[in-house]
């Protein structure tokens, strides 16, 4: 099986995946990075920290050989005023 990498890229910042998971095949890693970005979203959306603006996380797929997909979400919080 092959082994899948999942970086994580929220805005500028790139965290690297340095152990990845063997699965099955690139569909598997598709569902594996798109569960990640939910939990992503989740976090940043109910962190401490107000988010104002666009916000832009990504989950960045690659194999051995290198870049394989980008499971992109971005979010935007406007504030509205009475």
């Amino acid at each position: 099986m092959p082994r899948y990498y999942f970086d994580l890229r929220d805005e500028d910042e790139l965290a690297l995946d340095e152990e990845g998971l063997e699965l099955s095949g690139l569909r598997a890693a598709q569902a594996e990075a798109a569960k990640s970005l939910v939990d992503m979203a989740r976090d940043a959306a109910c962190s401490s920290t107000p988010v104002s603006g666009r916000h832009l996380m990504a989950i960045e797929v690659r194999d051995a050989s290198g870049p394989v997909m980008q499971v992109k979400f971005t979010f935007e919080v406007e504030t509205l005023k009475h």
